[in-house]
């Protein structure tokens, strides 16, 4: 009865959708919805199912479903469903289905009845909340697991929790993809390797003065336009995580992957604070604990992947190249500048806290 209802609430939405002009209609993707035993399961979350009300919402990722974007927000919608007893739904929209990231990030701050809640890296959000550039500081960390340990301090969270609400938003949770890492058809083992390299970027001025920093050539280019131009080699190098590399089989016409290790491929999972303030404590109870849950599947998820597709890049022909303590710490040097401006927009508290454990 519950996979019924919960079907036709998610036409009702896609309908909704449609209906009101802000979206196309598109095909709701189902998660399946695992029977528990919901008593059970409230008693050990410590809310009262009786508390739980019948509701409904959109959730909206930019990413393909073979990511840990949509593995993310599936594990989550998935999760709100059991632990909810089959009364909370949260339908997934992949792929732009209902907007881009910038979209999405201003729907669910405007609350107009959109996405009411977004899994997205923090690149785009920083139009909306310029202190999230305290993820654009460069060579922070260096392995994932340090990065990790980091934004887990109850310190940094509480600051970056505070920037989602002063924007009006509520974190729910922070995942990662990785790190982003650099691809070249030329070694890099010295700082005088980067010097000129045409490497292609987002448009993000960031991670763009980290490349200027380091004497590369950094281009902003749109991501469709990049294998063509690596191919015909209009530029030298891009920077990505390894799922989008290997996703695109990056490894047909670039040579190496360079762990630079520059920035983490953050995920955020995110609501209007608007819609949290609406909901009673007990809902709120299933929300956090089915973000906690997610977020970590999420990070087993970029782990796993991770390394299956350094291993793709490797069998399609890429060396996979690690930097030198030495090299890593002229990079680390030579990005001071950046440090210094970011700091300007983050503010002490959340750079300091940030970098705590550098």
């Amino acid at each position: 009865m519950k996979k019924i209802l919960a079907t036709l609430l998610a036409l009702a939405l896609a309908a909704s959708l449609a209906s009101c002009g802000t979206h196309p209609a598109v095909a709701v993707e189902t998660v399946a919805y695992e029977s528990l035993d919901a008593v059970a399961e409230a008693e050990a979350g410590g809310y009262n199912l009786d508390n739980i009300r019948e509701n409904t919402w959109a959730l909206g990722t930019d990413s393909v479903e073979d990511t840990v974007t949509h593995l993310f927000a599936a594990r989550f919608s998935n999760l709100v469903e059991q632990y909810s007893g089959g009364k909370m739904h949260i339908n997934v929209y992949s792929n732009a289905k209902i907007g881009n990231d910038q979209s999405l990030i201003e729907s669910v701050k405007a609350y107009d009845g959109g996405a009411s809640f977004v899994v997205q890296t923090t690149a785009p959000q920083v139009s909306v909340m310029p202190k999230l550039a305290v993820f654009d500081i460069p060579c922070a960390y260096r392995t994932i697991e340090e990065f990790r340990e980091a934004v887990d301090q109850p310190e940094f969270m509480e600051l970056l929790e505070q920037v989602y609400t002063e924007a009006d938003l509520k974190l729910l949770g922070l995942a990662d993809q990785g790190f982003r890492v650099m691809t070249s058809n030329k070694m890099i083992d010295s700082m005088d390797d980067f010097q000129g390299i045409k490497i292609r970027t987002m448009s993000n001025s960031n991670h763009m003065a980290f490349w200027d920093a380091i004497g590369a050539n950094p281009t902003p280019l749109a991501w469709s336009e990049t294998f063509t131009s690596l191919q015909t080699k209009a530029i030298d190098a891009q920077e990505n995580p390894y799922e989008l590399i290997a996703g695109s089989k990056l490894y047909e016409v670039q040579d190496y992957a360079v762990n630079t290790n520059h920035v983490a491929h953050t995920l955020a999972l995110v609501t209007s604070d608007a819609l949290w303030q609406e909901l009673n404590e007990d809902e709120r109870a299933v929300l956090a604990r089915a973000a906690e849950e997610a977020r970590t599947y999420a990070r087993e998820q970029a782990d796993v992947r991770a390394d299956e597709r350094i291993q793709m890049c490797i069998d399609g022909g890429m060396e996979v190249v690690d930097l030198s303590d030495e090299l890593w710490a002229e990079l680390v040097e030579a990005s001071q500048p950046v440090y210094a401006s970011l700091r300007e927009v983050t503010g002490d508290d959340l750079y300091n806290a940030y970098l705590a454990n550098q």
